[in-house]
């Protein structure tokens, strides 16, 4: 697994902790594209605005993670790009007609699980 954040939203030692206790391999970069060409799957979520001090120190990481067409080109041929949408940025549109996105998909999918699980939750 490779991590990739900025310093301030690395993992927390609790998790590392629980990561080693199960001999799980892990990497943690701030660099997208120093690990782009070794990813199976990119999985992204938004920077949340919520996690920093001030608007500015949001902004200042906020741009960092952008995922575009070009990018992926150095990337393995059967990457698949994820994120649970909505999509606020850190994912061109011009990656959408790649063989890379699958987040529409995603949705899709969590759709009939989100129906199954209420289905569960009601019958109880």
């Amino acid at each position: 697994m490779t991590f990739i954040a900025p310093k301030s939203l690395q993992l927390p030692d609790e998790i590392k902790t629980d990561l080693e206790d199960k001999s799980i391999e892990y990497h943690e970069t701030e660099n997208l594209e120093e690990v782009i060409d070794e990813l199976d799957v990119l999985y992204m979520t938004r920077i949340q605005r919520e996690r920093f001090p001030s608007d500015e120190d949001y902004q200042e990481i906020a741009s960092t993670y952008n995922v575009n067409s070009e990018m992926l080109n150095k990337a393995k041929d059967d990457l698949k790009v994820m994120h649970p949408l909505p999509r606020v940025d850190g994912i061109s549109a011009n990656v959408d007609d790649t063989e890379h996105a699958r987040y529409f998909e995603q949705a899709a999918n969590g759709v009939p699980i989100r129906m199954a699980l209420l289905k569960l939750l009601l019958e109880e």
